[in-house]
């Protein structure tokens, strides 16, 4: 007689987040986001369990964004890109369309521009032509590409709720001003459903609505910089004293929740799903009753280490589809780390009905090695970030979710559940310890202990002392909640992830810009100056090369790994993974330095690339872009199509000359000096005298003659990555390296 399956109970936890995008209150967002997934995401993921009786999700809804859907439907707020699109265009100047050309084409490619034909087109119109040339489009194309933007954002359900919106996408092009408010105006209604919406579902029991503290704080460390693992040479505060602030965003956020929704949350999602004792007894304090952490500070805390096949499959999932009780009475619940890397970055490369068949199999396999448990309450928790894959699936997921829901919704023996019923039905295993840590590497890495993060967090402990030491002497100030605002939203913890190395937003200038805006927005509120070290981006501060050239030297360029140690005088500077895609970096650092005759660069191929066929043999390109600091020169413009970095100060600079290297299936296949004459052009020019091996480095050297470097004038240079000519980043990315040649 066969053994009867045991009953798996899954918890699907979405994640809703957004930083502030405002300088002050009732301007306008810098950026759009908020906008744009409010049409996407927020609202369809919801509705979509209309079709499922039996299907019940939990979403966490951070305060922040939930303040500007507000501002965005009720108060009628706009960002830059929302303004433009209900602007005449006869009232755009030139800085306008630089705008529009530079940023109107930032959607998904594959689902979102090639899915259009118009918007394709002008997408190639824009690849082809000039950088940064404005004349490129007519006034009408102007007009159609802001309209096709919006368009592309919305999720495909609203075309059959919006008659307006399905004639509008239907058009193609020949937009008119009207067409593009009408646009803005649907996207507002939408957004105005958004919270009604929720607090709907919510009554109906379909729902679970959590939150996280209210500006999104690390709140681990924000409790106790003490106890985070530091490198020794850190330089950061001692003391950030900023454990009141910590309470007061746990608790403004229950409260926000509840004033907006009419039931105060049981749960809690800490910010980046970090969690340390501390933050655990606080949370009890304030009277939550669970909270959620992921898969690999489990197995920290418990001494057990997840053993997965080739496949992800857990040889043992027991121990995580278990609750757990805290020791001071708080339930844990821990995700699965497989699954959301899966649903993000994996499963939109395959057919969303194909995907959504692996999903559900990943759960059968892991409800079938539960008939030896002594329990019968089992939950997986699939938990992740709502809103920022789905553009990278047909039908903005829809397909994907319809499928898996379905799949769960008709097998007898799986059920969605909301987590607070779970856990009332559930015994809880004891916990007696946690480790403290993140979702990322089980540390907090990706937000301290790297010099630019550091550097933010002391500015920030020093205007908090500042804000501390005001509120002390002047109590009555009636703008100290205002200032204490600012404080909070600085605070939050998308600052210190986009700040320094790994991650690399593309708009990393702008976040520091908000950050640094909202600091001296404190001083502003309480009547005094704000001091000048605010007004120099932490970029320029910290983004430096790890060394500088300690002298001259020449070395052997043979591209190989011998006893020649003339390299280790040379300037470096590593090339920072990205947050998730390791293989679109093909060099690790380069190595830069020089002898009264050449320039010397040696490139560190990235080892992971050459294990992966289909990343070394596609055509792998770096520029590198060059002028002399000490006199005058024919200068133009950089010339790779920019998309991510377009707004980087550095992209607009203009040099004298370029050199491309282009390395295909571990051969140099191309070496190019290029020089720029008049009028904004450049012209080949000869370049017999630069030599170039790859072996297991790639070595250069190129005569400061070829490039217009005399003796004792200093060259200027900056490199850039640009596979295929699109996917570029600035190494660095917000300063010039130099070279002084003796």
């Amino acid at each position: 007689m066969m053994s009867q399956t045991k009953k798996l109970s899954i918890a699907f936890y979405w994640h809703m987040h957004q930083p502030v995008y405002q300088l002050t209150p009732t301007g306008d967002f810098l950026m759009p986001w908020v906008r744009l997934h409010a049409v996407k995401d927020y609202l369809d993921m919801l509705l979509i369990i209309d079709k499922f009786k039996g299907i019940k999700l939990n979403f966490n809804l951070v305060p922040v964004l939930l303040d500007a859907l507000i501002d965005y439907g009720e108060n009628e707020l706009h960002d830059i890109h929302s303004r433009l699109t209900i602007s005449p265009i006869e009232d755009l100047n030139e800085d306008d369309k630089l705008f529009i050309i530079n940023n109107f084409f930032d959607a998904n490619y594959q689902s979102m521009i090639l899915a259009n034909d118009e918007y394709n087109r002008l997408f190639q119109k824009y690849q082809s032509g000039e950088e940064n040339d404005i004349s490129i489009f007519s006034d009408q194309e102007y007009s159609d590409l802001m309209a096709l933007f919006n368009l592309a954002w919305f999720d495909p359900m609203f075309k059959n709720s919006y008659p307006v919106l399905k004639k509008l996408i239907k058009k193609g092009k020949n937009y008119t001003l009207d067409d593009r408010i009408k646009i803005i105006e649907i996207q507002r209604d939408i957004i105005r459903k958004i919270i009604p919406t929720y607090k709907k579902f919510l009554k109906k029991g379909k729902i679970e609505i959590t939150t996280s503290p209210y500006y999104h704080p690390i709140i681990p460390i924000m409790l106790d910089i003490k106890g985070i693992k530091k490198s020794a040479e850190s330089n950061l505060p001692d003391n950030l004293k900023m454990e009141l602030d910590a309470r007061m965003q746990t608790e403004n956020a229950l409260d926000r929740i509840e004033e907006l929704f009419g039931k105060r949350p049981k749960g809690i999602w800490p910010s980046e799903q970090c969690v340390s004792g501390k933050e655990l007894d606080l949370f009890r304090d304030l009277g939550i009753e669970w909270t959620i952490s992921d898969e690999g500070i489990l197995s920290n805390s418990i001494n057990f280490e997840f053993v997965r096949d080739f496949r992800g499959y857990l040889e043992d999932p027991y121990h995580l589809l278990k609750s757990y009780k805290y020791k001071n009475g708080i339930n844990i619940i821990f995700r699965d780390s497989v699954v959301p890397n899966l649903i993000g970055f994996e499963y939109p490369n395959h057919d969303p009905e194909n995907a959504a068949n692996d999903l559900y199999d990943r759960i059968k396999v892991a409800q079938s090695k539960l008939l030896s448990s002594p329990d019968e309450n089992h939950l997986l928790t699939i938990a992740m970030d709502g809103e920022n894959c789905w553009e990278n699936y047909k039908s903005d997921g829809a397909t994907f979710l319809e499928t898996i829901y379905k799949l769960i919704e008709n097998d007898p023996t799986l059920e969605t559940v909301l987590i607070s019923d779970y856990l009332e039905k559930d015994t809880q295993k004891p916990l007696n310890r946690i480790c403290a840590g993140s979702w990322v590497n089980r540390n907090f890495k990706l937000w301290i202990d790297e010099p630019l993060k550091n550097l933010a967090w002391t500015y920030l402990k020093q205007v908090r002392d500042d804000f501390s030491k005001y509120v002390k002497e002047n109590p009555l100030n009636p703008n100290i909640e205002a200032a204490r605002k600012e404080l909070f939203i600085c605070e939050g913890s998308d600052w210190f992830w986009w700040y320094g190395e790994p991650n690399d937003s593309g708009r990393d200038n702008i976040f520091d810009y908000i950050f640094r805006e909202h600091l001296k927005n404190i001083y502003v509120y309480l009547g005094l100056e704000p001091p000048e070290y605010l007004d120099t981006p932490l970029l320029s501060v910290v983004a430096k090369p790890s060394r500088y050239p300690k002298g001259e030297f020449t070395p052997v360029i043979d591209g190989k790994d011998n006893e020649d140690d003339s390299w280790l005088n040379a300037g470096c500077i590593s090339i920072p993974d990205g947050p998730v895609l390791k293989e679109d970096k093909f060099y690790d650092k380069i190595c830069f330095g020089y002898d009264k005759d050449n320039l010397y660069l040696r490139f560190y191929v990235n080892e992971y690339t050459k294990s992966i066929p289909s990343v070394a043999k596609r055509v792998n390109q770096m520029y590198i872009y060059m002028r002399n600091q000490s006199k005058k020169q024919t200068l133009s413009p950089i010339r790779i199509i920019q998309k991510a970095e377009s707004l980087l100060p550095i992209s607009k600079e203009k040099f004298h000359n370029e050199i491309q290297i282009s390395i295909y299936d571990g051969e140099i296949n191309l070496v190019r000096l290029v020089e720029a004459i008049p009028n904004n052009l450049w012209a080949i020019k000869n370049s017999k005298n630069i030599k170039a091996v790859y072996d297991k480095f790639v070595d250069i050297s190129i005569p400061f003659e070829d490039i217009g470097i005399a003796k004792d004038e200093v060259l200027e240079f900056v490199f850039i990555n640009a596979n295929f000519g699109v996917k570029n980043f600035y190494v660095p990315n917000e300063m010039l390296l130099t070279i002084k040649r003796l």
